[in-house]
């Protein structure tokens, strides 16, 4: 039979244990959630070309800018405008049929251009508005053909072949 003072030792002992393995625990967790804490910045490699791209893009931008073939209601470049061989944002905003993708998340974010800033609203059901008509997404018939216009000018399909 073991003895009052072992029974107090041991029971001292498991105590310290499960205690000390319950606070380290909580430690990983914890020091896990502070790592998760806001953005992780890629490397300063990745940096790098992505400034270059946006670089790159501002000055496609200017292009079809002076094309007539870009017109963005955002602050920022509009990728998918610029991708896919210009877009007018404001035109499509304006007769309600749906913006693209990238307008659409970017209005959504608060990056509206000052020129729209003063139109917008949210409606009762928490969607965004543009001179009191919701804000929609391209129809899936417009996004097939800015995909494939996307495909013609960056050279991944000929103007001749299908879409399948």
């Amino acid at each position: 039979m073991i003895s009052r003072p072992t029974w107090l030792v041991l029971l001292a002992v498991a105590g310290t244990a499960y205690l000390a393995g319950h606070l380290q625990a909580r430690f990983v967790i914890h020091a896990a959630a502070q790592e998760s804490d806001g953005p992780s910045l890629p490397s300063d490699e990745a940096l790098k070309k992505i400034v270059a791209a946006n670089d790159a893009l501002k000055i496609a931008a200017e292009g079809l800018r002076q094309d007539q073939r870009y017109a963005a209601v955002t602050k920022a470049v509009n990728p998918y405008a610029i991708l896919t061989g210009g877009l007018n944002a404001l035109e499509d905003l304006e007769s309600g049929r749906g913006v693209d993708p990238y307008t659409f998340a970017s209005l959504y974010a608060g990056d509206a251009s000052d020129e729209i800033k003063g139109f917008l609203a949210t409606d009762e059901e928490g969607r965004l508005t543009y001179k009191n008509k919701v804000i929609r997404m391209y129809s899936v018939s417009r996004l097939k053909k800015a995909e494939l216009m996307r495909q013609l000018v960056l050279g991944e399909t000929k103007k001749d072949q299908k879409q399948e």
